[in-house]
């Protein structure tokens, strides 16, 4: 048998710069000449608050007992200039998620939850619905670079102003709210057209830098009378230098948004390649509010990527004050369950992400406004599927088990508060943690960029 007649070997070696997901998504860039935009948060793999672990007590430290002794949760917002400052029961607030991009229904939900756990939650982009405000205790008004559904008596109404400046999730991008979710109320809050795509801008209109900011922030403090606290969001980039900038302008509170951060709707290549992890993020804004002097005087709030209590105690003992979530929150509500509870029964749902080409547990189309179990919805019918009541009791469900699992890591490390927590409590597991987090690797005492071999 001469060689010819051999059948030829096909090699299917897979290409590590071309793997199935690039090619496909050089293959639609092609056929259609757009990008895609979705919604929630980066999918890809990064250093996050898993790859630290915690050094409870033992002998060297003396642990809490769990029932008898107590450990605080008390939290307070706003201290520096505001009159009044916002005080929580926990250090675990709702982010700002619009009216618009969520349902009317799920709004009310979230500020029945909020209130029932003694936390704050936040208006979002297109400004306030008056569910959103007669159901929540503590609310934060956002004013955002569109201005949409600006409102100066509801700047009063609320409790504490946030001036976002970016999102961990797209920083330097401006928000999108596709038409298909712009209903006619949601046209009518934001003075736009309904059905019409609205992009609002990456900047404020009314200034260019921390002293046109400062400006903004002292006209704040003059229309509520210098009562309410002010924060300033920032997406994580220069961290330690926007900080800064954020304190130098009069903020009261900054929030600072990593890059696991979510969204209703932007470009995946925001989404992915802009921005940086939480940990290192965190990191970065607290040595610029210590080099400053004003730890303890700026309260810091970190969101992007926070899951649960172990990554709440990470961000607190890192040197946060509070942290803020979206996505789970969302997941909590039901959020890529495969059934929803309508009417007193599970309804399945498995049909409708399909018909998005999809299916629970990867869905990321809060964009389509076609939300299978009614949380990123307007469609009268869809936003149906998702009450109140129900709502409100899940996600109050999993704040309470947050805030339990916080408490519980403090007190076996010895803390009767949990603004108590500190770094020298944690170790990392990874050579990226270690260097981002500022933190020994686990079993020495090396900190990779600071101390020696």
């Amino acid at each position: 048998m001469s060689s010819n007649d051999h059948p030829k070997t096909i090699a299917k070696e897979a290409s590590f710069g071309y793997d199935r997901k690039t090619i496909d998504y050089i293959r639609n860039a092609a056929a259609h000449g757009l990008y895609e935009i979705r919604g929630m948060g980066a999918k890809r793999a990064l250093p996050n608050f898993d790859d630290l672990v915690f050094l409870g007590a033992s002998l060297s430290r003396y642990p809490l007992e769990g029932y008898r002794e107590k450990c605080s949760t008390k939290t307070v917002l706003g201290t520096r200039f505001a009159t009044k400052p916002i005080e929580l029961d926990i250090p675990i607030t709702i982010a700002g998620m619009s009216f618009g991009s969520l349902s009317a229904n799920v709004k009310e939900a979230l500020g029945r939850a909020a209130s029932e756990v003694g936390t704050s939650t936040t208006t979002g982009d297109g400004g306030m619905t008056q569910e959103e405000r007669q159901s929540s205790k503590t609310l934060v008004y956002q004013c955002l670079p569109s201005r949409y559904g600006f409102n100066p008596d509801d700047v009063r109404r609320a409790d504490a102003i946030e001036m976002v400046i970016g999102q961990g999730a797209k920083p330097g991008g401006g928000g999108m709210l596709l038409g298909q979710k712009v209903s006619p109320r949601v046209a009518a809050m934001r003075t736009l057209p309904a059905g019409i795509d609205q992009r609002s801008a990456c900047r404020h209109p009314d200034w260019t830098g921390p002293d046109d900011l400062a400006i903004k922030i002292h006209e704040m403090r003059e229309l509520t009378d210098w009562e309410k606290p002010i924060y300033v969001k920032v997406g994580a980039t220069r961290t330690f230098n926007d900080v800064k900038l954020a304190v130098h302008s009069g903020a009261d509170v900054v929030v600072v948004d990593g890059m696991q951060g979510g969204t209703a709707a932007t470009q995946t290549c925001f989404i992915e390649h802009v921005g940086i992890p939480t940990l290192a993020a965190v990191r970065q804004a607290v040595d610029a509010l210590e080099d400053l002097n004003m730890k303890g005087k700026v309260q810091l709030i970190v969101s992007g990527g926070i899951r649960t209590g172990p990554d709440v105690a990470k961000a607190l003992a890192m040197g946060a004050d509070a942290v803020s979530i979206g996505q789970g929150v969302l997941i909590a509500l039901g959020c890529n369950h495969d059934s929803y509870y309508q009417n007193g029964a599970h309804h399945d749902a498995t049909a409708d992400y399909a018909a998005l080409g999809t299916a629970p547990g990867y869905c990321h189309h809060c964009h389509t406004g076609k939300c299978p179990v009614g949380i990123t919805t307007q469609d009268a019918m869809l936003e149906q599927r998702l009450t109140p009541e129900i709502g409100a009791r899940h996600l109050k469900n999993y704040l309470k088990t947050l805030n339990m699992e916080l408490t519980t890591i403090a007190r076996a490390c010895g803390k009767q508060n949990v603004h108590h927590l500190e770094r020298e409590d944690l170790v990392a597991l990874t050579l990226e943690a270690a260097a981002m987090a500022r933190v020994p690797l686990a079993g020495t005492n090396w900190i990779p960029g600071v101390s020696g071999f």
